[in-house]
């Protein structure tokens, strides 16, 4: 049992997550928020180091040092287009902590009571499957492999039969106390974390991580009472209801159950999207879409990836401004899964200092879109495809989508004709009302800036 002093100190860091969360509800709270949840977790990190130097104070200091040598230069390298891969391996890598701190733990104390090696088996389980899907969607978001849905020859029976593998091994593991069965128990739930990230495909891989990133708080309540940590049970619990409630939250914003979501690519045929180069596209220039946006009453900013990337919300913004002081209303059109992680729009826009009350979600659009005069798409695609809406064969149909098509007129800004991060062709780019503005979203926007100052 820890001193008094620690669990005191454990309960206030408790009390700062449990703010932090409150605070984060709300954008006029979130900063506030986040620098509470920092201190309650630098009161924890203070603590652990105090309470435990007296017996592994060298090996404290060796991997904290580790961790800063490390995690510094690669947290400051990191651009903001890349967070999301980051998140993921930093859920990632807080599931296999849990593991292996349960797995060493199981080995060194050997504690008999039923619980403790139910706790361990969970957490063993739950951490390992945590980091290899984590690091599926590492893998899918740096696009190192492919965004589509990977289907393995019976991929459903391997998947199956590799979780029935693993109950069956964490069963085993409670009744004999076994290291080795533990170990197993570790690598089955490494199968299984690929196997359940694999067929996801790209637009729902944000939800694929707040779901891992719950698992991961569940693996870090399990060690807390592996390790009879009040902290890390309770720490673990918020991280793993907040999780997934936000898992939740997004499942019901794309529209379909999060069964399809995981496993929906098993149901879906094979598509072949139509070629860019069979259909016909109308581009325009930079003074032809000037005009359109300067003479309009009404526009609608539809942002996307392309804008992260480019960096371009600065821009974007220095022309909403501009059509505003012309008496135009601009809106900012915000998708649950735009980016590559939820938030992320809300996150980039807020850096360019958008108003909060500008930023129009789903239900908010889609009613009035058809009275929007133009509609900005920057670097969006997905979450603009009309095959969402009207195509039942498509990957993405089912999603809940912006119908920009309905509104007067589209311009629709791209580097390029490559489909989206769902691999999916997008109707809209043909559409007769789309005018596509090819080129890099910032340099465009700061073009399209000057030039609607002349029209």
């Amino acid at each position: 049992m820890s001193p008094t002093w620690v669990q005191l100190a454990y309960l206030v860091a408790a009390l700062c997550f449990v703010l932090a969360l409150k605070g984060l509800s709300t954008p006029k709270h979130a900063r506030a928020g986040n620098l509470i949840g920092a201190a309650g977790m630098a009161l924890a990190v203070v603590v652990a180091f105090v309470h435990g130097a007296v017996h592994n104070g060298l090996l404290i200091v060796l991997a904290v040092a580790a961790g800063v040598v490390v995690g510094i230069p690669a947290a400051r390298s990191v651009r903001m287009t890349a967070i999301p891969q980051m998140v993921a391996l930093f859920n990632g890598v807080g599931g296999a902590a849990a593991a292996l701190v349960a797995l060493t733990e199981f080995l060194e104390v050997a504690d008999g009571s039923v619980l403790f090696q139910v706790a361990t088996a969970l957490t063993v389980l739950i951490g390992s499957v945590s980091f290899s899907g984590s690091v599926v969607t590492f893998l899918k978001l740096q696009e190192v492999m492919t965004t589509r849905p990977v289907l393995l020859p019976a991929g459903r029976v391997l998947g199956i039969g590799v979780a029935a593998a693993g109950v069956l091994l964490a069963v085993l593991v409670v009744v004999t106390g076994s290291g080795a069965l533990l170990v197993l128990l570790a690598a089955a739930g490494l199968a299984l974390g690929v196997l359940f990230v694999l067929p996801v495909g790209g637009a729902d891989v944000p939800i694929a991580i707040s779901l891992l990133n719950a698992f991961t708080g569940l693996a870090v309540a399990a060690s807390g009472y592996v390790l009879a940590n009040t902290l890390l049970i309770v720490s673990g619990t918020l991280v793993g209801a907040s999780g997934t409630i936000l898992t939740r939250l997004m499942a019901q914003a794309m529209g379909r159950p999060l069964t399809n979501i995981l496993f929906g690519a098993f149901k879906a045929r094979d598509v072949t999207a139509v070629s860019g180069e069979q259909r016909t596209v109308r581009s325009g220039t930079v003074e032809d879409v000037a005009i359109l946006l300067g003479y309009a009453h009404s526009v609608l900013v539809v942002p996307g990836y392309g804008l992260a990337v480019a960096q371009a919300q600065h821009a974007a913004r220095e022309l909403a401004q501009v059509l505003e002081q012309r008496g135009i209303t601009v809106d900012y059109g915000i998708h649950p899964v735009a980016g590559r992680m939820p938030g992320h729009m809300n996150v980039l826009l807020a850096e360019a200092d958008v108003p909060y009350e500008n930023l129009k979600e789903l239900d908010d659009v889609n009613p009035g879109i058809g009275s929007v005069d133009v509609v900005l798409v920057v670097g969006a695609n997905d979450v603009v495809n009309p095959g969402a809406r009207d195509e039942p064969s498509s990957p993405i149909y089912g999603m809940p989508i912006f119908d920009v098509d309905r509104a007067k007129a589209v311009v629709f800004m791209k580097r390029s004709m490559r489909p989206g991060f769902a691999g999916v062709d997008n109707a809209l780019l043909y559409n007769p009302k789309t005018t596509l503005l090819f080129g890099d979203a910032k340099d465009s926007l700061t073009k399209l800036l000057a030039a609607v100052k002349h029209v």
